[in-house]
Formats: C-alpha cells, structure tokens, sequence
C-alpha cells in the first residue's frame, strides 16, 4: 500500500502542469538545505569552543538555557512554512483505500521532513565534541536523544494546530513578552527551562519522557486525522455568514472605487490576506536589526536603505507582489467583463500608495533611534512609491500562483513565483537603491546619498503614466496564459 502511495506521488510530481518550475524550485531548495547543513554543522563543531573561550559558562548549559527559544522558533517556523500532510487525501477518499492506510502514510512523510532531521546537523557533532571533552557518556546520549524527540514532538503538534491562529498568534505573542521581559531583566524563563534541559544530562533516564510523550502525540494526531477525515466533516471547506459592507464613500471614484471596496472586503473578510496585513506590519520592526546595531555585519550605511525599503514597503512586498493572484478565484469572471485593465492596476496601486504612507507614518517611532535612521525609511518609501509599486505590479504578471484566501497555506511564497523574470525584477527593487545611495554616498556625502535615492522615486512618479501602459501592455499579454493557470491546483 506504501509503495502505491510513493507510486501517486511520483507520478503526480511529473504530471505536473508546473513540472520544470517545480525541478528549478527543488534545485534552489536543495541548494539551500546544503548551505544550512554546512551552517549547522560549522556551528555545531565550533559551538563549544566558541562558548568556552567567551567565558559565560559551561557550554552544555549555555545551549540548554536558551534552548526553548530555539524549540519554540522551530515550531513558528514549522507553522508558516512546513507543508501538511492532508493538503491531498481529498482525491484519495474516493478510491478503495483504507482511511487508517492512508493517514499513516500522510503522517510519516512528514517524519522524513528536513524540519526534524535538519536540526541533527548542528546536534550530533555538537554532541560528539562534548564527548571528546569528557563528558558523560551515557549522559549525552540521553540528552541528545531527549532533544531529538522534542523536535518530533513538534511536528505532531504542528500538525495538530495548523491552520488554528487561535492557537498560533498567542504562542507568537507569548514568545515576543517572554523575550523582551528577558531582554530588560524582568523575568528570565531560561534560569528554569535551562535545569530542566539539563537533567535530560544529568539524569539520562529522563529521556524516556519526551519519547513517551511522542507517542501520545503519535496516536492523538492519528485518531484526530482518522476521526475528521470526512468530505462533509473536517475536510469541507468552512462557510462563514456574509456581510454588507457598502463603503460608499468610494462611489465618487467610479470603476476605481468599485475595485479598491472589493480590495478592502477582500483583506477583512480572507485569512490569507490578513495574515499578508499582519507580515507587512512586522516589517515595520525590521529596521531595528539596523539602526541599532544589534548585528555587525549591517552596520555598513549602505544596509539603512535595506532596511528604509523593507520598513515602508511590508504591505508592498507582502500583498502587491501577489497581484493579480488574490483575485484569482474570480478572474475569469473578471475577465468577461467589460474592464479595463488599467483600472484595475491602478485600483491596486493606490492600495500600495496608501499602506506605504501609512507604514511610514507608524515607523515614526525610528525617529528615537536618530533622525539619520527615519530619513533612510522616509527616503525608502519615496523610492518604493516611485519604483517599487511598478514592478511589484509588473512581477505579478509573472507570478500566476492562485491563491487559497481561506488558508494561510504557501503565505511565505509558493514554487510558482520562482522563474527567471520575476528574479531579474527583484534586482531594480533591492539592489538598485543600494547602489545609487553608495554613489552618493562614497562620492559626496550621505546627505547626497538619501538625495539620489529620494530622485530616483520622484523621477519614476513622474513617469507614471508611461510605465501603467508597459504594464498594462504585459498583463494583456499574459492574460490567458494566467486564466490557464488558475484553472490548475498542482
């Protein structure tokens, strides 16, 4: 029966309409899995001695102290970017296939994920160099192996609470408070959370307890799978009660105020555009990765624009790079009717404009950090409003990804919106401000530096018009290669 299960996979990757995108997407995530396991490994070796010579204690204790933050990060992580395993038993409940076969098989491919054996590239030398140090021996065992089940003991809970923010965003929350309680000396979780890693060491027998508890969560995740698993229980799509909402006051724009009520409907009433809202407020916060100097490597002036993009354009980055997508589920509706495409951009670029003037206002707050640092927002907002909002825009020709707005499912990119032109285009976005601010910047002043990133979103304002009929010109292009695409679900 596994090997039928293998067999459907197999087949179902190579009959993919998506079959070259999702070869170039696997080489790049391949590629990446073996940049982290040289990082992990690097770190998993050096770890100690590094530890050791900084002086601040026994390095066993040191990872053990901080080691809920790195369990509980694992699970965030896990969250937002680890597929599920029951995204494709639809199609197998109409086939003669036993249910408890089948959740077995959608819950072990997630046992083989690189989510739980990735971390045992920074454990397992981590643990062979404690070893080597004369260390315990059986007591390192018990603590490695305690360790490696609290992974797995995440990823069954992971399963069980996906797609619950009722769950998630106050696990999110508590893990921000307990870090900046931490930070200003408040309350420190660690002191407490640290001994009881510790006795995984000291005591290795209780290393039992995470494996036992893996079990329990084994068995409550098969139960609850094979319980719902039902076309009309807890596999149907969820039905809300609709509201009117008439936003009125947008009328005296005509076709333009048409699109932007449905755009603001769209955001309040979809989880996954308001988890896109929610990324693109945590955006604002990025900028303090720079202007504080929390990490030596972005102290070079050059990162402050990096970072005055990224702070002003959240909602940019977040929600216009998936234009046309959102509306993905309606567009060939759309696209029977008599609308012009220009007005449809524009509707959509006004929603950027906005969100950007008003994430610049927010990040006001950077003003305590010196004016140096807002001035590098301010000046990446002028830039995002002038470049930026255009080719987010013209990417999303590109993108041809639909979009569950009722799932938060892909919410950090999806294999579809990798492809060569919507990589050239982030060029103009990220790179080109940095490098035109080092021209002024290394050739006059910094001042001169804001002043050429400043023009630059100023001179492409101006251009507006001709840029919207380039634009306009590529979705028209494209546009029944995109009907195409959001006919198709793999």
């Amino acid at each position: 029966m596994f090997k039928h299960f293998i067999n459907l996979q197999w087949k179902s990757f190579f009959r993919s309409a998506s079959f070259k995108t999702n070869i170039a997407f696997k080489i790049l995530m391949i590629f990446g899995a073996l940049y982290m396991i040289v990082v992990f490994l690097a770190l998993g070796v050096g770890s100690f001695f590094l530890i050791k010579k900084a002086g601040i204690g026994d390095p066993l204790h040191v990872v053990n102290k901080f080691f809920i933050y790195y369990l509980l990060m694992d699970l965030y992580l896990r969250y937002v970017l680890q597929k599920m395993p029951i995204l494709n038993i639809k199609p197998l409940l109409y086939l003669p296939f036993k249910k408890g076969e089948v959740v077995k098989y959608s819950l072990g491919k997630t046992v083989v994920s690189f989510f739980n054996w990735g971390h045992a590239f920074f454990f397992l030398p981590f643990s062979i160099v404690l070893i080597i140090q004369d260390y315990n021996l059986l007591g390192v065992l018990g603590w490695h192996l305690g360790i490696m089940a609290l992974f797995y003991c995440n990823n069954f809970i992971n399963i069980m609470m996906n797609n619950k923010d009722i769950v998630f965003y106050p696990m999110l929350a508590l893990l921000a408070v307990l870090g900046i309680i931490q930070y200003y000396g408040w309350f420190d979780i660690t002191i407490y959370t640290g001994q009881l890693f510790n006795t995984l060491y000291y005591s290795p027998w209780t290393a039992l307890i995470p494996w036992l508890l893996l079990v329990v969560l084994i068995v409550a995740a098969f139960n609850y799978f094979k319980k719902h698993m039902f076309l009309d229980g807890g596999l149907a799509t969820k039905q809300t009660v609709a509201r009117t909402e008439d936003y009125t006051w947008l009328n005296r724009f005509g076709n333009l105020g048409t699109f932007l009520k449905n755009d603001i409907k769209l955001i309040k009433r979809n989880k996954r555009s308001k988890t896109a809202v929610i990324m693109g407020f945590m955006f604002l916060f990025y900028g303090l990765l720079f202007f504080t100097g929390a990490i030596e490597a972005y102290e070079n002036p050059v990162w402050k624009i990096f970072a005055g993009i990224f702070v002003s354009g959240g909602f940019l980055f977040s929600f216009g790079q998936y234009v046309p997508s959102w509306d993905s589920s309606y567009y060939p509706l759309m696209m029977s009717q008599n609308i012009r495409y220009k007005e449809y951009l524009t509707s959509k670029w006004y929603l950027i404009i906005i969100a950007t003037i008003i994430s610049t206002i927010l990040a006001s707050f950077y003003i305590y950090l010196g004016w140096d640092a807002y001035l590098a927002v301010l000046v990446g907002a002028i830039y995002n409003i002038g470049v930026n909002s255009y080719l987010v825009l013209w990417g999303g020709a590109y993108i041809k990804t639909p979009i569950d707005l009722t799932s938060n499912k892909k919410a950090f990119g999806d294999k579809q919106a990798f492809n060569t032109k919507t990589l050239l285009l982030t060029l103009p976005k990220l790179l080109l401000p940095l490098v035109v601010y080092a021209i002024g910047h290394y050739t006059i002043n910094p001042t001169a530096g804001y002043i050429f990133v400043a023009l630059t979103g100023v001179l492409g304002f101006a251009f507006k018009n001709v840029v919207f009929k380039m634009i306009e010109k590529i979705y028209k292009k494209e546009k029944y290669k995109t009907l195409l695409a959001y006919k198709q679900t793999t």
